[in-house]
Parts: structure tokens; sequence; C-alpha cells
């Protein structure tokens, strides 16, 4: 039987979900929250940020510091030296632990952020994948953001590659392999409902 100062000293709930474009973690991440009476928390870059082009990056200096660590593939960043390179993703890391960790305190439904790898020893802490068919992501893509499914296909190809490059470069891990995850859930095969209800339950049991 459990007692009630361990009950007391219980961390709030915390989820973090990581999705494939498209995936519906907004939707499902939402409606999550609101069942276990937390706060929600989009990723730190949204689709249209990540489409944006170079020039819009002087707006973005958070993001303009993450193509630039990533290397000239991304925002026309060529040729950064390794010194200045590794001291910005030790920034940029550090920046994030920072912000998920008080993100987290009071608990909450944190989306993106490397938040598997963060909170990985964090008790009461769920960590889920969302995923699908890569034609039924950009249709829902597309319906969410009210955009032509051409422009929701060249988002999927861009934002795929450029978040699992962000865990990679930073952090060291591929986000879409599943070990780090708790639940790893098809949104191709069950309705975004039927998903917030599972990972719901798991993270129930989880802070339990």
């Amino acid at each position: 039987m459990t007692s009630a100062a361990a009950v007391a000293h219980r961390p709030p709930p915390v989820v973090t979900i990581f999705e494939q474009y498209g995936a519906g973690a907004d939707a499902v991440g939402r409606r999550v929250a609101e069942a276990l009476a937390v706060p929600f928390h989009a990723q730190a870059f949204s689709s249209a940020d990540l489409e944006a082009g170079e020039a819009a990056l002087e707006q973005n200096t958070v993001l303009a510091t993450v193509y630039a660590a990533l290397g000239g593939a991304y925002g026309g960043f060529d040729g950064a030296d390794v010194v200045s390179t590794q001291e910005q993703c030790h920034e940029l890391v550090a920046a994030n632990n920072r912000t998920v960790h008080e993100l987290a305190a009071t608990g909450g439904v944190l989306v993106g952020r490397n938040g598997a790898v963060v909170l990985a020893d964090r008790p009461a802490t769920l960590h889920v994948l969302l995923t699908g068919a890569v034609e039924d992501r950009v249709a829902r893509a597309a319906r969410e953001a009210g955009i032509g499914l051409e422009q929701a296909a060249r988002r999927q190809a861009r934002e795929d590659d450029v978040r699992a490059r962000m865990s990679l470069v930073l952090y060291g891990w591929d986000p879409r392999l599943p070990d780090r995850y708790d639940l790893v859930v098809s949104t191709s095969r069950l309705p975004l409902e039927a998903v917030a209800d599972v990972v719901v339950t798991a993270a129930r049991a989880v802070a339990a």
C-alpha cells in the first residue's frame, strides 16, 4: 500500500513526444495535457520556422545558431570551424537542458526538445514516438496547416531530416529509433483520440 507521504512526494507527470512530421503530436499532446491537467509545450521550432528561408533566420537567432551547428546543408552556413561549432553545440544543449528541466518541474507534455534524452532518468515520465505512413502524415499535415499536398510533402522531407539531424548532432541519438521510447504508436493505424487515450493511460501508470 502506498503511503500518503510517498504520494505527496511524487513528481508531477510528464510526457515527452517526438513526432515524425504530420503524425499528430499537437492534437494528441493537447488532449493528453488536458486529461492529465498539466501544461502543453509545443515544438521549439514550428514547421513554418523550419521552412523559412535564410533571410528569415535574422529574426530567429536561436534557429540560425542551430543551423550553423548542423553545417553547411542548412541556412547557408558553410565553412564553420570545428571549435566554434563545438562551442555552439555545447551552448545549445545546455540551454535546451535548462529549458526542458524547468518545464518538467511542474509536469507537462513536451513535444520535441530531445525530451526522451534529457529526462531519461526522471521518474513519472513517459516517452512517446508518434509515427505513421508518409502519405498519411503528409495528408494530415496539409489538412491541419491549410496548405497543399505538395508543400506538405516538401515540409515532410525537410523537417524529418532536420529534426533527426538536430538530435544526432547535439545529443548523439537518432530519435527515429525506438529504443528510448516507452510507446511507439502509428497514427496511420489508430485515430488520434484513441492514441491520446492510450498515452494518458500509460502516463498515469508510470506516474503511479
